[in-house]
C-alpha cells in the first residue's frame, strides 16, 4: 500500500491523489469521458484540477473517484472533506463488516414484520 499524503493543499490536490492511485489522468479521464481519447481525456481532467482553469468536473465525477480511491484503499479525498469541515475521519467500512450489518438489519425486520403479522391475525380473530 502507497503512503498518501498526510497534506493536501485543496481539494484538486486530494482529489489528484485519489487519480494516482486509480490509475491515473487518462485511465480515470477515460472513464468519465469515454467519447474522448484516452489522451485527451486525461488533459480534460488534468484541467478541470486546476484551481484557475474554468473547466471543472460535476459532483457525480467527484463522487465516482472517491468510490473508485477507497476501493484502492485511497481515502485522501474523503479525509480532505471532513477535515475542512471539521468532522472526524470516517473508518471505512469492509465489505464483509457491510454484508453482517445488512444481514442483521434484514433479520430484525424480518422479526418486525413477524410480529405486525401476528398484531394484524389477533385482530381479525377478535
Amino acid at each position: 500500500m502507497e503512503q498518501e499524503n498526510l497534506f493536501h493543499e485543496d481539494i484538486y490536490d486530494a482529489l489528484r491523489t485519489c487519480i494516482q492511485r486509480i490509475g491515473g489522468n487518462k485511465k480515470v479521464g477515460s472513464h468519465l469521458w469515454p467519447e474522448k481519447s484516452p489522451d485527451k481525456a486525461g488533459e480534460m481532467l488534468a484541467n478541470c484540477l486546476n484551481r484557475d482553469h474554468a473547466q471543472k468536473i460535476d459532483l457525480e465525477q467527484v463522487m465516482w473517484i472517491l468510490r473508485e480511491a477507497r476501493r484502492k484503499d485511497c481515502h485522501a479525498g474523503m479525509y480532505f472533506i471532513t477535515d475542512e469541515c471539521d468532522y472526524k475521519q470516517p473508518e471505512p467500512i469492509t465489505r464483509e463488516k457491510k454484508k453482517v450489518e445488512l444481514m442483521e438489519r434484514v433479520s430484525h425486520l424480518g422479526e418486525e414484520m413477524n410480529q405486525l403479522l401476528t398484531e394484524v391475525k389477533r385482530l381479525s380473530d377478535g
